[in-house]
């Protein structure tokens, strides 16, 4: 199974999910979306795709998401992915695609959801917290 992986390796979720994938014995696809953001029709499906809001994609925290006053409800769904192409920071991270779906996941533990084999065993995050997945 082809998984790919929207990664910000700067991003301890990104970074753990990551890790996950390919403790269940697959290595993805790995696009570091902030070099290589996505083309904006490839954005809108995966969007599309994942039945979620465009402002559910959006992310906040260390963005300039308040300097731009992406909080204001003026702009556009159209607006908004113009916003995160030209600042790709903008996209929240990590977006994974499988042939099971695709899932923004946070906490990254929603990719066993999507992995051929989810039984990954025990997972030790960055931050210490133990995911059992046996």
């Amino acid at each position: 199974m082809s998984i790919t992986i929207y990664h910000n390796p700067e991003c301890g979720t990104s970074r753990n999910t990551l890790a996950m994938i390919r403790q269940s014995g697959v290595e993805p696809i790995v696009i570091e979306y902030l070099r290589t953001p996505p083309a904006r029709e490839r954005l809108i499906e995966l969007i599309d795709k994942m039945r979620m809001p465009v402002r559910s994609l959006l992310r906040e925290k260390g963005t300039p998401y308040a300097q731009l006053g992406l909080a204001d409800s003026k702009w556009s769904d159209n607006d908004l992915i113009d916003f995160m192409l030209a600042t790709p920071i903008l996209i929240n991270r990590p977006i994974v695609v499988t042939a099971k779906g695709i899932k923004l996941c946070r906490p990254s533990e929603a990719v066993l959801d999507l992995l051929p084999n989810p039984h990954i065993g025990r997972f030790v995050k960055e931050d210490g917290e133990v995911i059992d997945a046996a």
